[in-house]
């Protein structure tokens, strides 16, 4: 029984070195991905080609909301006065209306929407690859996105911005 016990001391006193001597010769690393989406340059490539692209329809949204608007008021102002049939006539038009803009409205919501998620997922399936290249030339056995604390010593999110930046693939 004795010698169980010292056996069993020797070993889990040989598992602890070992892995102590492991841990000590792991190499990590932390990136960021809210700072490289916020500060890399083909994220900001990225959302000015979306801003281009959406602009236009963004423009009509907005000329149709204040259309829509400018017809409620006058409607206000003008409804003490207007016959009843009129009235409802205004009113089925206005709700018509209101009814167009918000399903305009919700087309542009879920487009850009779309567009900017195909967009970001091109950015971090580009992002992850630079991770990878640097994880195997500089031998990091793990590269963790997002963390709730980390020490900046062990921060590659600037090298993996410089690499973006500099357009290398």
């Amino acid at each position: 029984m004795r010698n169980k016990r010292i056996a069993l001391l020797v070993a889990v006193g040989l598992f602890a070195s070992t892995t102590f001597a492991y841990a000590q010769e792991l190499k990590l690393g932390v990136v960021n991905s809210d700072r490289i989406l916020r500060d890399s340059t083909p994220a900001r490539a990225a959302m000015q080609k979306l801003e281009a692209e959406f602009s236009k329809r963004d423009k009509e949204l907005q000329e149709m909301g204040a259309r829509l608007k400018s017809s409620a008021e006058r409607f206000e102002k003008d409804a003490p006065v207007m016959t009843e049939t009129d009235r409802l006539r205004r009113q089925r038009e206005m709700a018509d209306m209101d009814r167009e803009f918000q399903r305009k409205q919700r087309e542009f919501r879920e487009d850009f929407n779309q567009r900017r998620n195909e967009e970001l997922q091109a950015l971090l399936e580009r992002t992850n690859r630079i991770i990878r290249q640097i994880a195997e030339q500089e031998k990091y056995d793990l590269i963790v996105q997002e963390a709730v604390y980390f020490n900046p010593r062990i921060d590659v999110t600037e090298k993996v911005l410089r690499t973006l930046n500099s357009g290398a693939k």
